[in-house]
């Protein structure tokens, strides 16, 4: 039991003396980062499918029904 309370102390201690954590403006500026890299790249897989979707509908027409 001993141990667990230590780790916990230890834990607590880390958190809040040892660690750095970034500012507002920091991480307002990841965000926009990220935000913008993920719309890239999901505008990238989308491109990739519609000209995925084109190449196999030329090769292999739908059939009129």
């Amino acid at each position: 039991m001993k141990k667990i309370v230590n780790y916990f102390k230890e834990t607590y201690d880390e958190l809040v003396n040892k660690v750095t954590w970034p500012s507002a403006k920091d991480l307002q500026s990841s965000v926009v980062v990220v935000s913008i890299a993920s719309l890239i790249i999901a505008l990238v897989v989308c491109l990739m499918d519609w000209i995925f979707n084109l190449g196999m509908t030329s090769m292999f027409p739908m059939p009129k029904l």
